[in-house]
C-alpha cells in the first residue's frame, strides 16, 4: 500500500503509523519526494486499510497490488505532468516534441538546429555530449564544454535541453546545464545511476532497455521515484529482436500497456526504434495514435554528414513535414 502523509505529520504520528504497520506484519519504507512524503508499506497479509487510514498524520491511503508501487496508476487520480517552465509541459494533454541531432558536434551545428526548432515551434532540443558507442573508435561527444555551449545557445532562444547522463559522477557537473536527464537503453538497469537521479530535482527520461520488458522499465522507474524524484518520463525506443530488416523493433504494443499501468508520461523514439530514415515518419505517427505523450526524433541539417546515426536522422525539410503531421495526428486522436 501507499500512504501519503500530511505535510505537518510529526515524528510521533509517523512512529505510531509504523508501529501499526509492523503489528500487521508490514514493513514501511519512507519516501520523500519534491511533492510529498510517503510510506510504501510491503506485506503479504490482507488487511483492512481503513484501520490504518484513520491514524493521525495520514492524508490518504491506497491499496496497490502491483510490485512497482509508486509508478503504478492504481493510486494516482491524475496522470503526472512534467513542468519544464516557460510554458513547456509534458503529459496529460500536452503533446511534446523533442528534436535534434544524435550528437552535439559544434557551435554552428547547434545554432542551426536551434533556429530550425524555434521557427517550427519545437521547445525541446535533444543532443548527446556523452555518447555511449558500440565501437570505442566512434565519436563519443564533446563532453562538459560541449554541454555548456549547448546550454548557452538553447537558453538564448528559450529552448529546453535533454541530454544523456552516463554515470553518477556526471550528474553534479551537468545539473545546471540540462532540463531533462536522459537515461539511455544501456543504462536502464544501472541501479546506482537510477538511485542517484532519484536524489535530484530534475526531470528524467528513462529509455527502455534494449532487451528489457515493460515490467523491467517500470521497476527501473520505481528506483528513481523511491529515491525522491517524481519527475519521470518513460521512453519506448525499440527492443532487439531477431529481425534484420531494421535496427530495432519499435514495440508499439508497449505504449497503451504503459498508459494503462502507469501515471507517468510515455514518449516514443521512432529514430532508434526503426533506425531507417524513410520509416521514421510513419512510426512516429503510429506512436501518437497508440497514445504517446510525446515524440523524440533525431534531426540534422545534413544527416549524411552527421557524426553518428545519420541513417536514421531526418533533414530539416523532412522534419518540418513530420512536425505538421504530428500536430494533425495528435489533434485527431484527441478529438476521438
Amino acid at each position: 500500500m501507499i500512504i501519503q502523509l500530511k505535510s505537518d505529520a510529526n515524528s510521533q504520528q509517523i512512529e505510531a503509523i509504523n508501529q501499526a504497520l509492523a503489528d500487521r506484519s508490514y514493513k514501511a519504507n519512507p519516501v520523500s519526494t519534491q511533492h510529498r512524503n510517503y510510506l510504501v508499506a510491503i506485506g503479504k497479509s490482507e488487511i483492512d486499510i481503513r484501520s490504518i487510514g484513520v491514524l493521525e498524520g495520514i492524508a490518504d491511503i491506497h491499496r496497490v497490488s502491483d510490485q512497482y508501487k509508486l509508478v503504478s496508476k492504481k493510486w494516482k487520480l491524475k496522470d503526472t505532468v512534467i513542468d519544464l517552465g516557460d510554458g513547456v509541459n509534458i503529459g496529460s494533454g500536452d503533446f511534446a516534441v523533442m528534436a535534434g541531432p544524435c550528437s552535439i558536434e559544434g557551435e554552428e551545428q547547434v545554432e542551426s538546429t536551434v533556429e530550425h526548432l524555434a521557427s517550427n515551434g519545437v521547445r525541446i532540443m535533444r543532443g548527446g555530449v556523452y555518447k555511449p558507442r558500440s565501437s570505442p573508435y566512434s565519436f563519443r561527444g564533446l563532453g562538459q564544454e560541449g554541454l555548456k555551449m549547448f546550454h548557452r545557445l538553447c537558453s538564448a532562444k528559450s529552448i529546453k535541453i535533454i541530454t544523456e547522463v552516463m554515470q553518477v559522477s556526471q550528474i553534479k557537473e551537468m545539473f545546471d546545464f540540462v532540463d531533462i536527464f536522459q537515461v539511455g537503453a544501456r543504462n536502464s538497469q544501472n541501479f546506482n545511476l537510477l538511485d542517484a537521479l532519484g536524489e535530484v530535482d530534475k526531470p528524467v527520461l528513462l529509455k527502455r532497455g534494449i532487451s528489457g520488458t515493460v515490467d523491467e522499465l517500470l521497476f527501473a522507474a520505481e528506483y528513481i521515484f523511491s529515491n525522491g524524484n517524481e519527475k519521470i518520463m518513460l521512453c519506448e525506443r525499440g527492443i532487439r529482436s531477431y529481425e534484420k530488416a531494421y535496427r530495432n523493433t519499435l514495440d508499439l504494443n508497449a505504449i497503451p500497456i504503459l498508459k494503462e499501468r502507469t501515471h507517468l508520461p510515455v514518449i516514443v523514439d521512432p529514430s532508434h526504434g526503426i533506425g531507417l530514415r524513410k520509416y521514421v515518419e510513419p512510426m512516429a505517427l503510429a506512436g501518437i495514435m497508440a497514445g504517446a505523450d510525446g515524440i523524440i526524433v533525431e534531426v540534422h541539417e545534413q544527416p549524411e554528414k552527421a557524426f553518428s546515426d545519420g541513417q536514421q536522422t531526418l533533414n530539416y525539410k523532412e522534419a518540418e513535414i513530420l512536425y505538421r503531421k504530428m500536430k494533425d495526428c495528435f489533434r485527431l486522436r484527441e478529438s476521438w
